[in-house]
């Protein structure tokens, strides 16, 4: 067995591309391919097709991926039981996470985390709820950041309740309004959040029985709160995705009490790694006193 061989094959497959993982590896591209090819003859199959179009799994490899991503997390696990045996504090984190826990959380907990813990490193993949779910279950984040509940099977911390809020320009006939009724915006353009980062929009108007009239549907957070700016139409977000919002967007409560459950997810709470662990108690440590 060579983890070496095994790290090798799990980059490329990451990044698509044997250049890109010999540049993260630190190693040439050539020597890349032959620890794929070395692999490849000592298992009897392919588990790369190599084209024009880039790298692709095959499905001998596609089967096999899940077990070597299973074996780097355990021997990272125990290399950092290891250590924190021996009174060492090392490691490396990886970490699923959503733009506004990027924006709003996880700067100021790194910072303060790595001048405790300078010699653990954190690595973070961002993208949309259903990309971290996919990320947590395929091994490539050690947990991540979500909407609770969550679609798989994980394990779960609550760590926060973020309010819905109704958002409208200015000029919008029902800026005065101190609370936003359903029956009110029922038929009003809406502009929402693309597949993947609609889940608590989804849940709410599916409780208000609400079939939208929606206008647009964007990746961009700030993009949606430009679109509602010029009177495009409204939109429903997280009150820490309209932290800051143009001073001619109103910020408006939903009757009802309506809010997304961020937390945590992994497929083990309870079996992570020492310095995972340390990153969740400051975590949470963080948060009591916000």
């Amino acid at each position: 067995m060579s983890l070496a061989k095994y790290e090798i094959f799990s980059t490329v497959v990451e990044l698509g591309s044997l250049t890109k993982a010999g540049d993260t590896l630190g190693l040439t591209q050539s020597a890349v391919s032959h620890a794929i090819s070395s692999l490849e003859s000592e298992w009897g199959f392919s588990i790369l097709n190599r084209g024009r179009s880039g790298i692709q799994l095959t499905s001998n490899g596609e089967r096999i991926l899940k077990y070597i991503r299973e074996i780097l997390m355990w021997n990272e696990e125990m290399n950092q039981e290891i250590a924190n045996i021996n009174g060492l504090e090392v490691g490396t984190v990886r970490i699923g996470t959503i733009s506004s826990v990027s924006i709003h959380w996880l700067p100021e907990i790194m910072k303060k985390f790595n001048e405790h813990y300078p010699s653990i490193e954190i690595k973070l993949m961002e993208g949309d709820y259903d990309d971290i779910e996919q990320w947590i279950s395929m091994g490539l984040v050690d947990f991540g950041f979500l909407s609770l509940p969550t679609s798989h099977p994980f394990e779960v911390l609550s760590l926060k309740k973020d309010r819905m809020l109704c958002i409208l320009s200015d000029e919008h006939p029902l800026a005065e309004q101190s609370e936003i009724r359903f029956d009110m915006i029922k038929d009003e353009p809406l502009i929402k959040s693309k597949k993947g980062s609609d889940n608590d929009l989804k849940r709410i108007l599916k409780e208000n029985k609400i079939t939208p009239n929606i206008k647009f549907e964007l990746t961009d957070d700030q993009a949606i709160i430009s679109m509602v700016e010029n009177g495009m139409g409204i939109s429903i977000l997280p009150e820490m995705v309209i932290h800051r919002v143009p001073n001619n967007v109103r910020k408006l409560k939903l009757e009802g009490d309506h809010y997304r459950t961020l937390g945590i997810a992994a497929p083990s709470l309870k079996s992570l790694a020492p310095a995972t662990n340390k990153f969740i108690d400051y975590l949470k440590a963080w948060l009591s006193v916000k």
